[in-house]
């Protein structure tokens, strides 16, 4: 699957990282607790979280995720936006809420891995 698909699949906007959209992923977690991401995520590529701050950017990119998804269709502010731009990160939103996005990426085949 595609950062594409994912978008197309959560009906996301792409605020940031349109150059990134054909980077394969495999993973995914969602998480409002970067400690959580931090301690226990591994090997994953997606973030759907409900944070907009700049930390949840730093987490994504000391995982070596590629894209975060801002769920309940919140947006992220500029700092937020060039920072991701600097890691090389891709930032989207969806309407929908966490539960319902991570299903949604389940039921089209992405893991959350082991």
């Amino acid at each position: 699957m595609t950062i594409a698909d994912v978008r197309d699949f959560l009906e996301a906007e792409v605020i940031s990282g349109e150059g990134h959209l054909d980077t394969e992923v495999h993973n995914a977690c969602g998480s409002d607790m970067m400690s959580d991401v931090l301690a226990f995520v591994k090997d994953q590529s997606v973030l759907l979280t409900g944070l907009i701050n700049p930390q949840v950017v730093r987490t994504a990119d000391m995982m070596d995720m590629v894209c975060i998804v801002f769920v309940r269709g919140k947006k992220p502010g500029d700092e937020i936006i060039a920072l991701a731009n600097e890691r090389g990160i891709v930032l989207m939103n969806t309407p929908y809420r966490m539960f319902t996005a991570c299903g949604l990426l389940y039921e089209a085949g992405l893991r959350g891995g082991n």
